[in-house]
């Protein structure tokens, strides 16, 4: 054997010993791919791309490449990870292979010094971190550089997010080729995604081959794909008529589901009401979403895993990564806005099992979704100008940014990582500054991507409608050559899932989501910057001009009177005295509030956008509590301005003495004030404010809806 040939078999050996330690069996063989995957990366230094379904083990190539680069002595290993729970998977992996792992994340503060100065002392094998970590100013001034410089390998885990034609795109992750630009091109690269089709793998592999430090791309990024065929999964599409439906089923068939699972939801409030209906039916679930208390998230992760809990309720938070071979069943209430997404997180189910369930629910409501979640992702020309118009070279932080630019907090943090990454702003310590390079909105690539938007949710609907092999139309999204029937969804062997529901089902289900009430906090401090903007207040709002705690009859994300209230208020729909129905569902509201001081009136908000629906409210309930209806506040200085989605300060400065108490005889005692939907809260706020300076002891706000 010559030298040539022996090296291979040599570093296969190594490779294969490290593999067995990682998964603890003596008898474990690489999958197609793997050992190809670990000789470019150690070998030949090179860029990979690793397209494999969930469960082939692109964690192993990574880890075993880990171990083996630095017995040669190279530096740690930076894996830049998008999801808290998958970094929690991946540790314990690397611990299991003798690989010493870290994490720095926004849930461990308390340990990123002791993570740096193991990292001084060569103790790191592997440094996990977040794509937003990159941009932090201290990380990337301070660490980033001499990490650069020492690292063994970057690894992009989920790496479809560097493609903004990805499903899961992430503006942070196109930082990513900026980095691997300043990388020596000795430094090999491997990103890996199971949810990547032919554009998304060009453009990743395009960002992959981008000029390194010192010389060029080398021989080219390697790809290497297989097929995605999930042969344990038996898929299936059921088509309810509503959301009580789907519910019931759920409240029927949960039990026969085999093992446990996730149930996924679009929204956050489906997945809080979803959990709550089933454990108030006996049922041991937990909602698991982007607002659940981190260590929360983890403990509800552990009892998944340990089959303490039937299911977790989640939205999409619980997704990419998260790793649980047995998952026994993965349903769906509402579906994903494309086959490539719906395909990623089915993925979690059955990873290490012959057989598990997957079943989808779709619902009238999915196409208003996926609009909201498509253009809330999107640059806007006139708002990004805007931004940077108000940014000099003096730090400004977000919250007085936003003070100035009436763009409320999440679409405007959103819109600085783009812009961040297209370099017209920079993130610095103490907030942002422009960088006076030039910035061109392109809106012909944002057409496209939109346009490719649209398409992907068409084809999540001929995925629900197909009459063809379910899991072959997957593969075919992800434009897998080997895709075939499976000869197990619905399509090819026949209805899996039952249809009947069980006794009294129905019925609990449809109380259950006719529940009504939901709070409407009050503020209680004035946002920051509304001096800036002509209204002369700040800090806290005085006791006595404060609004009490409200209700709202519901949100209008909610499954049960959500979906009503949501016709109600789509764009278009006329203006209309209230139902008796759903006078009845507030007077219900009203029954339960216990108020420490009843109302002694009825006063109503003046309307711009439905004033017969308002004072009808305002006039049924002031007529079933026989109580005094005192009319409507009215507009003062030209009546209330603005839109809906402004920030704080700006929806504050357009209701700032719009509101006027003449011609009304404000009693002493409490005020019920009736309004059509709370979003701000802030018209609401300053017409309670003027109701208790007219001499009103209490002002309880009601409204029919409650945005978000």
């Amino acid at each position: 054997m010559t030298p040539a040939d022996s090296a291979p078999s040599d570093l296969h050996a190594a490779a294969l010993g490290a593999l067995r330690e990682l998964v603890g069996r003596d008898d474990a063989v690489f999958h197609d791919g793997q050992f190809e995957a670990i000789r470019a990366l150690v070998e030949g230094r090179r860029r990979a791309l690793v397209v494999q379904r969930t469960g082939w083990g692109k964690s192993a190539v990574y880890f075993v490449a880990t171990l083996l680069l630095r017995r040669e002595g190279a530096g740690p290993t930076v894996l830049v990870s998008p999801l808290l729970a998958l970094m929690r998977d991946q540790i314990a992996a690397a611990e299991r292979a003798g690989v010493r792992a870290v994490a720095i994340n926004s849930t461990n503060a308390h340990e990123w010094a002791d993570v740096l100065a193991a990292l001084d002392r060569d103790e790191v094998d592997v440094l996990l971190v977040s794509p937003e970590r990159l941009n932090n100013p201290s990380f990337r001034e301070q660490q980033l550089p001499a990490l650069v410089q020492r690292m063994g390998m970057l690894v992009v885990d989920e790496a479809h997010c560097i493609s903004d034609w990805g499903h899961d795109f992430r503006p942070d992750y196109r930082r990513l080729r900026d980095l691997i630009a300043q990388m020596p091109a000795s430094v090999p690269v491997l990103a890996t995604t199971a949810t990547a089709n032919s554009r998304v793998v060009a453009d990743v592999a395009e960002q992959l081959g981008s000029t390194a430090a010192g010389g060029d791309a080398g021989e080219g990024v390697l790809t290497i794909r297989g097929p995605l065929a999930r042969t344990s999964l038996r898929l299936g599409v059921l088509r309810l008529p509503d959301s009580a439906s789907r519910l019931a089923w759920l409240l029927s068939h949960l039990d026969d589901l085999p093992g446990s699972g996730i149930i996924y939801t679009l929204t956050v409030s489906a997945a809080t009401d979803i959990a709550r209906v089933l454990r108030e039916r006996g049922h041991e679930v937990r909602a698991y979403t982007g607002q659940t208390d981190p260590d929360e998230r983890e403990e509800s992760e552990g009892m998944l895993k340990r089959n303490e809990v039937k299911a977790l309720v989640a939205t999409s938070a619980l997704g990419m990564g998260f790793d649980k071979p047995d998952l026994g069943f993965v349903l769906h209430l509402g579906a994903p806005s494309s086959p490539v997404a719906y395909y990623q997180q089915v993925g979690r189910a059955g990873r290490a099992s012959e057989s598990a369930d997957v079943l989808l629910m779709p619902g009238t409501e999915d196409r208003a979704i996926w609009h909201y979640f498509a253009t809330a992702s999107m640059p806007d020309e006139e708002r990004a100008h805007r931004v940077i118009g108000e940014l000099s070279d003096v730090p400004l932080s977000t919250p007085a940014l936003e003070a100035r630019v009436d763009i409320r907090r999440t679409p405007l943090e959103l819109l600085l990582k783009v812009l961040d990454v297209d370099g017209a702003v920079r993130r610095v310590s103490g907030g942002w500054v422009a960088t006076g390079e030039p910035w061109r909105y392109d809106a012909e690539r944002y057409a496209r991507i939109a346009a490719e938007r649209e398409a992907e949710q068409q084809h999540m609907i001929d995925y629900e409608q197909t009459d063809a092999c379910r899991m072959e139309f997957l593969q075919r999204s992800l434009d897998d050559e080997t895709a075939a029937p499976c000869g197990r969804c619905d399509n090819c062997a026949g209805v899996w899932y039952p249809g009947d529901l069980a006794e009294g089902a129905a019925e609990a289900a449809s109380g259950a989501l006719d529940r009504v009430g939901v709070p409407v906090e009050p503020r209680k401090a004035w946002p920051t910057g509304a001096d800036r903007l002509g209204v002369p207040v700040k800090g806290r709002i005085a006791p006595g001009e404060q609004a009490g705690e409200g209700r709202a009859l519901a949100r209008l994300t909610d499954l049960g009177w959500g979906g009503t209230l949501r016709e109600v208020f789509a764009a278009g729909a006329p203006d209309a005295p209230v139902t008796p129905q759903m006078l009845d569902a507030c007077v219900r509201v009203l029954a339960d509030w216990g108020w420490a001081e009843r109302p002694v009136a009825v006063v109503s908000m003046p309307s711009r956008s439905h004033p017969e629906l308002v004072r009808s409210l305002a006039e049924g309930l002031a007529r079933i509590g026989r109580l005094p209806y005192l009319g409507a506040l009215a507009p003062a200085n030209g009546g209330p301005s603005g839109q809906p989605g402004g920030n704080s300060a700006f929806r504050l400065a357009g209701v700032w003495q719009r509101f006027s108490t003449e011609g009304l005889e404000v009693p002493t005692g409490g005020v019920l004030l009736v309004d059509d939907l709370a979003d701000s809260k802030w018209s609401l706020t300053v017409a309670a404010r003027e109701l208790r300076l007219a001499g009103a002891t209490s002002v309880l706000p009601f409204v029919l809806a409650l945005r978000g």
